[in-house]
């Protein structure tokens, strides 16, 4: 459909291109004096016109379309009917101006009524657009109320995700889109994926690495993963720090962000946003062991004390074992004597089992 489309405006503008490069043709023959050989004029011409609209048509036609598209399909509803009535106000009180400002002497009366209108539809825009969370509060109120009333503080739209730089380049996100737990769509803000770009294209090493593994975990979510995944051109142009365009842009679709900056995990939280941790999820669903109960570890280090050895269970999580040192790269039975949790994660004290 796309194809089909593309190919008939610019067919419609090569038709348009070469009427319009013949009559300039004819008219700059007949402005030059050869009037009699105007045939040459008007076929180079309008070869030339066919050319030009083959080629930028679809810069006035098909590209303004797709890109308008795009806008509306990323567009929150609210801000949608928030334009729609704006525009629909703007016109009625553009209406009712249009009889006094016709009896007012020319060129007023021909000139005020339409801009009149192109300023009353604008004004109205954006007052609309900037109390559309009223106007969704006023038609929450007018569907019938279903269950129990709920806080809005307590709620979110989790149709939708915001993905944060950090997650992004974590990677971890795509292991997690693979099990089935997230059902949302993801929604990586523009923003967003060009600050990815410019730790792509870092001169440090270690930021560019990070920034193309983020560019690649992208591509997995985009191609792969189950869960739909989604740029969007939303942004907030009141503040350039991408954390507080993150935050802004969270607060305006009512959707929690997910990442694992702790310094936008604090942010976001102070401003009533709803954040989903990574980290927090990992540190909740590692194995649980209570004091008293076996395991089997491999010695790989020693500890800080004299005496301790160092192991790692298979999720991370470091296991601390009194009397250890002497069993370095052996796998030994030990006993959890106390299991403690910290900012850092899950950390497990144990004994040599005797």
């Amino acid at each position: 459909m796309q194809l089909s489309t593309d190919f008939f405006f610019r067919i419609l503008g090569a038709i348009t291109g070469a009427v319009a490069g013949g009559y300039f043709g004819r008219t700059l023959a007949e402005w030059l004096g050869a009037v009699n050989r105007t045939a040459p004029y008007v076929v180079v011409l309008g070869l030339v016109g066919i050319l030009a609209g083959l080629i930028l048509t679809p810069y006035f036609t098909t590209l303004p379309m797709r890109r308008v598209r795009q806008s509306l399909v990323s567009m929150p509803p609210e801000r949608l009917l928030a334009i729609i009535g704006g525009i629909f106000l703007g016109l009625v009180a553009a209406a009712l101006l249009a009889l006094p400002l016709s009896l007012l002497p020319a060129p007023f009366r021909q000139v005020l009524p339409l801009a009149s209108a192109a300023v009353l539809c604008y004004l109205s825009v954006i007052v609309l657009s900037l109390r559309q969370k009223d106007l969704r509060s006023v038609l929450s109120s007018l569907r019938p109320a279903e269950g129990p009333a709920v806080r809005p503080s307590q709620t979110y739209d989790d149709r939708q995700i915001l993905l944060d730089t950090s997650v992004i380049i974590d990677g971890r996100i795509s292991d997690i889109c693979k099990t089935g737990f997230i059902r949302s769509t993801l929604l990586v803000p523009n923003f967003v994926l060009v600050e990815l770009q410019h730790i792509a294209d870092s001169s440090d090493t270690l930021r560019r690495n990070r920034g193309r593994r983020g560019l690649d975990v992208l591509r997995f979510l985009q191609q792969e993963s189950p869960i739909p995944v989604r740029i969007t051109d939303m942004d907030v142009t009141e503040t350039r720090d991408v954390d507080s365009k993150l935050v802004a842009l969270a607060r305006e679709l009512n959707a929690p962000i997910m990442t694992n900056d702790y310094n936008l995990n604090r942010v976001a939280e102070l401003q009533g946003v709803t954040v989903l941790n990574i980290n927090d999820l990992a540190n909740a669903v590692k194995a649980v062991f209570l004091p008293g109960e076996e395991l089997a570890v491999k010695i790989v280090q020693e500890g800080r004390e004299p005496g301790q050895g160092v192991a790692y269970l298979d999720d991370g999580t470091m296991v601390v074992v009194e009397e250890g040192k002497d069993y370095q790269q052996e796998t030994i039975e030990v006993i959890v004597t106390k299991v403690l949790q910290t900012t850092a994660g899950r950390m497990i004290f144990a004994r040599p089992q005797v």
